[in-house]
């Protein structure tokens, strides 16, 4: 099992960057494929990316997101980061990462994770 914790969110403005951690804690982190969510208030949880185990060689990133947002991992400091370049008012959510001890590369949608952290709040003013 093991536990996730994401940090890093805030107010930020339009423009700005962002990066995210998710820091994990109970296991070896590097045999989970990782991926990070949002959700808006009222809106669906939202698919925004994803790193494989290991060395993370592998990410993959839904088309509303690509170029602007990079996942990446470091295994010594059992951390997998989102960062989220050229922020819009759009991207404003809760950001969640979750662990797939499964699939070597992660999936696209919640429910084929197995853990999930509490979230981060990120909120872009205008």
């Amino acid at each position: 099992q093991v536990q996730l914790v994401e940090s890093g969110g805030g107010l930020v403005q339009a423009g700005d960057s962002l990066t995210l951690s998710c820091a994990a804690s109970g296991h070896t982190f590097s045999t989970y494929a990782v991926g990070w969510f949002r959700q808006a208030p009222g809106k669906e949880r939202e698919f925004v990316g994803r790193i494989s185990w290991n060395d993370g060689h592998n990410t993959y990133y839904p088309d509303s997101v690509k170029g602007r947002f990079t996942i990446s991992r470091d295994n010594a400091k059992n951390t997998v980061y989102l960062q989220i370049n050229s922020l819009k008012p759009e991207d404003t959510a809760v950001y969640y990462c979750a662990a797939d001890q499964i699939n070597p590369n992660g999936g696209n949608t919640w429910y084929e994770y197995d853990y999930w952290g509490q979230g981060t709040q990120v909120t872009v003013s205008s």
